[in-house]
């Protein structure tokens, strides 16, 4: 039976379903998974297929392995070389981004203690951010391949090590086209074969379509997502403001959690849109449920996404979508046929937007049915699951390595 840990920055993460559902998919094929995190998530889950009290977390630190871990690291140098010089001498990164690399080795290194003797053969690793390095120096200690998922802002904002991390991973997977074009144009040393894209994707909705209201009195537009500066809300807020100047009847939604919820509700305040805009905080799926249900519009307006699961979600439910034309998202919505997008950061062209999707609400169906059809045919979360599995275990089967138990580098300590 092959062993593999997968680790995670937070886990679980209401926002990351998909990564329990990996798990899970890989053990219904017999894989052996020690689910691993960092840290324990503080969101509320409603329900997830992998237990958190099986998780391996490496937060709170133990005294003692704490120490072990820096003796790891120390004695051996040489094998830890090549990473070492890239977090103190090449590439620009600041002297705080390096010494966070520096630590995040020794985290490695106390990763690498944690799976002692449990006959880890691979570890895979959700997101290329901090947990990434940690993975790939554990993975060198233990004398074992690393691979990573890589989604948006871990590839396109917070791409710290990144040259490195793909050097050295195994494979790659990746969700989206762009994603693996924009690998291969930046880091022209990577290997082609190694990058993989692996669909992202929602359970599949079979009840019929609604029928939409022809220009309802009050527009509802609905956004979910953590409150987040990426997320920027405060632009939907913004234009939420000209709506209303131009008598446009509305009620904008805002569901989830996030650090910006205090600038967004002085910004909402001072845009006197507090009978217009409501912040709903976090929504259990049932809530979310009854939101999509009364929604007109399901919008987006961040600055960097992969593909949005909520795009997806809001698809599959019939709902016309309208998103910025970035990264991932002209992928799953293809502008006029299976939803709208606007030019990024321009208020003028969302607000256009907005006002003729009212408009033309009653003459939509045709849109709304095929962008059912190609989340079902593109982004079916059953059929991407399986897929993501299929791709890992056949890398997996080209170099399996099972020789964690016996590496001479831990039987140092």
């Amino acid at each position: 039976m092959i062993t593999v840990a997968y680790l995670s920055n937070e886990f679980p993460a209401a926002v990351e379903p998909y990564v329990g559902q990996e798990i899970q998919e890989l053990r219904r094929r017999g894989v052996k998974v020690i689910v691993c995190s960092v840290r324990r998530s503080r969101d509320s889950v409603d329900s997830v297929p992998v237990s958190a009290g099986e998780t391996l977390y490496l937060q709170p630190l133990r005294v003692r392995q704490v120490l072990h871990a820096v003796c790891l690291c120390l004695r051996n140098l040489m094998l830890l070389g090549d990473l070492l010089l890239r977090v103190l001498i090449c590439g620009s990164e600041s002297p705080s981004r390096r010494l966070r690399a520096l630590l995040h080795t020794w985290l490695g290194a106390y990763y690498a203690l944690s799976l002692r003797g449990r006959g880890v053969s691979h570890i895979h690793v959700h997101h290329g951010y901090f947990a990434s390095w940690v993975a790939m120096v554990a993975a060198r200690l233990l004398g074992i391949d690393f691979s990573m998922t890589l989604h948006g802002s871990d590839l396109l904002l917070h791409a710290a090590y990144l040259d490195t991390k793909l050097k050295n991973c195994n494979f790659c997977r990746t969700i989206s086209e762009f994603n693996r074009r924009y690998i291969l144009k930046n880091y022209p040393d990577v290997d082609p074969a190694k990058i993989d894209v692996c669909r992202l994707g929602v359970e599949a909705v079979s009840r019929a379509i609604p029928v939409m209201r022809a220009r309802p009195e009050r527009f509802v537009m609905l956004a979910v997502g953590r409150l987040h500066a990426v997320k920027d809300h405060a632009f939907l807020i913004r234009a939420c403001r000209i709506l209303k100047e131009r008598g446009f009847g509305f009620l904008g939604i805002i569901v989830g959690e996030g650090p910006e919820r205090a600038a967004l509700q002085l910004l909402i305040r001072d845009l006197e849109l507090g009978s217009q805009v409501q912040l709903l905080g976090h929504c259990c799926r049932e809530e979310l449920d009854d939101l999509y249900s009364i929604s007109d519009l399901v919008v987006l307006t961040s600055r960097s996404e992969g593909i949005p699961l909520v795009l997806m979600e809001a698809m599959t439910r019939g709902k016309v979508v309208l998103a910025p034309a970035i990264t991932g998202i002209p992928e799953l919505v293809i502008d006029g046929k299976t939803g709208f997008l606007y030019p990024p950061g321009s208020l003028n062209d969302f607000v256009a937007k907005v006002e003729m999707i009212r408009q033309s609400q009653a003459n939509l169906l045709a849109i709304r049915c095929a962008a059912r059809q190609h989340v079902e045919e593109h982004f079916n979360r059953k059929k991407n699951v399986a897929a993501f599995a299929d791709v890992f275990l056949q890398r997996l089967n080209r170099k399996v390595q099972c020789q964690t138990d016996e590496n001479p580098v831990l039987q140092q300590i």
